[in-house]
C-alpha cells in the first residue's frame, strides 16, 4: 500500500477511534438501540418485515455507526445484540462492536444506525466464539423493507444475516461485508455486573436491568404485529 494511503488510513482511523472515546453508558446504548428500533418500526412500509423479526435467530442494533472515508473508508460503532432462546423468546441483551473498513471513491463523514438480522443459529453461534466477520463467517446481504417484503431475491434468500442502514431520515437494506462483530465484555460487566460471563446472559442467570426489559418488550411487540 502506498505511503500515501496508509497516511489516510490512519487519519480515518484516529477519528473513528476519537469519536468513540466519548462512548455512551451501557445503558444509554441500551436506550438507544431501543428508540432506534421505535423510530423504523413506526412506519410498516419502510420498516423491517415483522415476518423477518418473528423468524429471527437474533438481532443486533448498533445506533450512531461513524463512517469516515477518503478513498479509504472506515465505520465504527457499538451496539447490543439479542439472542432468542431454546423456547423462541428474546434473551437478555449483550454488548457488540461493530468495524469495518473499504476502498474506493468515497470522501467525508456520517453517523448512521445499523440492524442485522441473524436468520440461522450457525451465525448466532460465529459471533459467541468472539469476533464474526460479515460475508466471511456467515453470508450476509441487504435485507427488504415494509410490512409486506420478504426476502425475494436468491441472495436474499440465502443470506444468514440481512442488514439493514438508516443515515438522515432513509431506511434501506445495505452491504456490509467484511464488517466484523464482537462481543463487549466490559460493557456487559457494566450493565450487568463486573465479571459476568456470557453463558450467565444466554441462560438468563442474572438480574436483568430495566433497560434491558424495555428492548425485549419492543421486540417482542414487533415481532408479533
Amino acid at each position: 500500500m502506498r505511503p500515501q494511503l496508509l497516511c489516510v488510513f490512519s487519519v480515518i482511523f484516529t477519528l473513528l477511534w476519537s469519536v468513540n472515546t466519548l462512548e455512551a453508558s451501557a445503558v444509554k446504548r441500551v436506550d438507544e438501540a431501543t428508540e432506534v428500533l421505535d423510530e423504523i418500526m413506526s412506519i410498516p412500509e419502510k420498516g423491517i418485515p415483522p415476518s423477518l423479526l418473528r423468524d429471527a435467530k437474533a438481532v443486533a442494533i448498533i445506533p450512531g455507526v461513524i463512517k469516515v472515508g477518503f478513498i479509504l473508508g472506515g465505520r465504527h460503532g457499538k451496539g447490543v445484540m439479542i439472542v432468542k432462546d431454546k423456547e423462541g423468546k428474546w434473551g437478555y441483551p449483550f454488548f457488540i462492536s461493530f468495524t469495518g473498513g473499504s476502498i474506493g471513491w468515497q470522501i467525508g463523514a456520517q453517523s448512521t444506525d445499523v440492524i442485522l438480522i441473524f436468520r440461522t443459529r450457525r451465525s448466532v453461534d460465529g459471533i459467541m466464539k468472539g469476533k464474526f466477520t460479515l460475508g466471511a463467517d456467515a453470508s450476509v446481504a441487504a435485507g427488504p423493507v415494509g410490512r409486506h417484503a420478504e426476502a425475494g431475491t436468491d441472495i436474499q434468500l440465502k443470506a444468514e444475516i440481512l442488514s439493514y442502514s438508516r443515515s438522515r431520515g432513509l431506511f434501506a437494506g445495505v452491504s456490509l461485508e467484511g464488517s466484523a462483530l464482537q462481543i463487549d465484555y466490559e460493557a456487559n460487566g457494566e450493565f450487568y455486573r463486573p465479571g459476568v460471563s456470557m453463558q450467565e446472559i444466554l441462560n438468563k442467570k442474572v438480574p436483568l436491568p430495566p433497560a434491558g426489559l424495555g428492548l425485549i418488550d419492543k421486540l417482542t411487540k414487533y415481532s408479533q404485529m
